[in-house]
């Protein structure tokens, strides 16, 4: 079976994103320069990541003098709702309230609030 291309990139594929989220645009050394601080990586590293984010649609790069600068094509809110449809879909059937009743800590399925009693069938608190 093929393997098909996911939405959400690999951890240091996403890495470089943020580094050009926060960037907006750049070259190679200043990428490298931000995703030294968690990950201490080659030039020749970040240049190749920086090339299949290219091939896969989420950078552009254009040529200045001899370098290439890189800006993000994919914002990082798509990103974020491509990884979120991901886990929905992957752990969850596709259920938004599964996931949200996973998130709030319950295990269980949703409580679904009961229909509004009329006025006069409601209990009286007061005495209690």
């Amino acid at each position: 079976m093929p393997k098909t291309a996911r939405d959400v990139p690999p951890p240091l594929e996403l890495a470089c994103l943020k580094a050009l989220w926060t960037l907006q645009e750049g070259n190679v050394k200043a990428v490298q320069e931000i995703v030294a601080v968690s990950r201490p990586l080659a030039y020749t590293t970040i240049m190749t990541v920086l090339d299949r984010l290219v091939r896969k649609g989420k950078l552009t790069r254009r040529k200045v003098g001899r370098a290439f600068v890189y800006s993000p094509e994919a914002s990082r809110d798509s990103m974020r709702r491509a990884a979120v449809r991901e886990l929905l879909e992957g752990f969850f059937d596709g259920s938004e309230t599964e996931l949200l009743s996973f998130l709030r800590g319950s295990s269980k399925a949703p409580v679904i609030a009961p229909p509004p009693v009329e006025s006069d069938q409601r209990i009286d608190t007061v005495l209690l």
